[in-house]
């Protein structure tokens, strides 16, 4: 049985760092340990493709922590179905998001993040109004391959933004002082090897996404 769901609170000062990409209830402890605010746990078809089960683990073993479950052009029914099973608490959806996914999954006090590819036509129109958080991604999602920044400033945000794509301890600092989001969100570039996380880059990249988000705070 899964503890009752905490509802995650988007509503707060900018500052959060997500670890995607999670494979294994060992690196989900470490990614808890490190300070970040959320793991992500993909259950689209990738390299790094969890089944429910294995995310059903690492929801266990971490228990308290925001657990984003990951999908891509996935019908309705699989995300519902999945969320249930897999106990996590946040949903990220790449591909297509109707207003009715979008509603069932708030009546189950589930967050839903709107994934947008900025190369895609949604990029521009999607109402971002209608969801907790945004994340804009490259055109190879979880491939970490970064894009040109500037293209983020194409249209303006509502809901939280997040930035992924291509990110890693070397380029998080500079990203957050040139776009100031809300969040940042990182996969391959804390990798020891496909699937398998390292703990003193992702601990590097969050301390280093900290000390970035403080200083603009200070600004």
């Amino acid at each position: 049985m899964f503890a009752e769901i905490v509802m995650i609170d988007f509503d707060v000062t900018k500052g959060f760092v997500k670890i995607c990409g999670v494979t294994s209830a060992d690196d989900a402890r470490m990614v808890v340990s490190s300070g970040a605010d959320a793991l992500g746990l993909n259950f689209a078809i990738s390299k790094r493709h969890v089944e429910s089960e294995t995310a059903r683990d690492v929801v266990e073993a971490t228990p308290g922590f925001m657990h984003v479950g990951v999908f891509r052009d996935s019908d309705s029914a699989f995300v519902l179905e999945t969320v249930s099973s897999s106990g996590v608490n946040v949903a990220q959806i790449h591909g297509l998001l109707s207003n009715d996914l979008t509603e069932r999954l708030h009546e189950r006090d589930i967050r839903v993040i709107k994934a947008l590819s900025v190369n895609e036509s949604d990029f521009l129109d999607f109402d971002d109004g209608l969801v907790d958080a945004v994340l804009v991604d490259g055109a190879e999602p979880g491939s970490g391959v970064g894009y040109s920044r500037s293209l983020v400033t194409r249209r303006e945000f509502r809901a939280p933004l997040i930035i992924a794509g291509g990110l890693n301890t070397n380029n998080v600092a500079s990203v957050i002082d040139e776009i100031g989001p809300w969040g940042v969100d990182v996969a391959t570039g804390v990798e020891a090897s496909p699937r398998v996380k390292d703990p003193i880059l992702v601990s590097k990249f969050v301390t280093l996404a900290r000390e970035a988000f403080k200083r603009e705070e200070n600004m």
